[in-house]
């Protein structure tokens, strides 16, 4: 029975920072999902609010994740043009710039960064 239970020890152990590792790469912004709207029930687009109420308040590993859909959706191309005009693509600084300007972002391209968070996928044509 010790071999067992060690061995259950170790699988248990293995399962748990499996989970760990699938929430930080599958699914990015889970802990903040958890952290930040604890207590929502989901459905109808409150998980969704939830976390557009919530984009300044994100873990750095989900923020990157809103980040990349605000820089490369078709939803936020008008806010990346309007809010970064003249800032060469490829350093950093779009992504730097919408983070500093993200009050200013418009409501479907926030729409879009917390679809992406509630784990939906992002169609980029406004049809959220």
């Amino acid at each position: 029975m010790p071999g067992m239970r060690s061995g259950l020890v170790i699988l248990i152990s293995l399962l748990s920072s499996s989970l760990a590792v699938a929430q930080v790469t599958g699914k990015p912004c889970a802990g903040d999902i958890k952290t930040l709207c604890a207590g929502i029930q989901p459905g109808e687009g409150r998980i969704k609010a939830c976390i557009r109420s919530h984009l300044t308040d994100l873990s750095p590993t989900c923020e990157e994740r809103l980040l990349t859909v605000a820089v490369s959706g078709k939803v936020c191309k008008p806010d990346v043009a309007n809010l970064c005009a003249g800032i060469v693509p490829g350093t950093g600084g779009i992504r730097a710039c919408i983070k500093a300007h993200m009050a200013e972002v418009s409501g479907p391209c926030k729409d879009a960064m917390s679809q992406a968070a509630a784990g939906r996928k992002v169609l980029g044509r406004g049809d959220l």
